[in-house]
């Protein structure tokens, strides 16, 4: 039912964790960064494993709650990788990159959400 859009985000997100895992690299080893780069990787990372868990959803409110739980580890991932730009970790170009990678799956997420509660009036074959 929810194949379409839910495969895709899957595969965004697992995307998405292997860049933060290059990323948490490359921020201890070049920059010295221990701690954020910790936190990120964390959150980074968790969004695609709730998405793999809601593929195995029990209900449909389980669904709903691991996506919605993957939303909350993207918006905490989005307040580390803003921190990170501003304390001047990392670079305009690389911040711009992960984020629109992180828009990119946020939309997705946020969409699906919609649908399967039924606030998107759409045919959930659309998904």
């Amino acid at each position: 039912m929810f194949m379409n859009r839910e495969n895709l985000v899957a595969e965004l997100s697992l995307e998405f964790a292997v860049r933060i895992v290059n990323f948490n690299k490359y921020l201890k080893q070049s920059q010295k960064e221990f701690v954020i780069s910790s936190q990120i990787l964390r959150s980074g990372t968790s969004i695609g494993a709730n998405v793999a868990e809601s593929q195995m959803a029990q209900s449909t409110p389980d669904f709903i709650s691991k996506l919605h739980i993957a939303l909350k580890e993207a918006s905490e991932t989005k307040y580390w990788l803003d921190l990170l730009l501003r304390t001047r970790y990392v670079t305009d170009e690389q911040y711009r990159s992960l984020n629109k990678d992180l828009r990119v799956i946020i939309g997705l997420l946020v969409n699906i959400v919609k649908k399967v509660k039924g606030e998107d009036k759409t045919s959930l074959n659309e998904l």
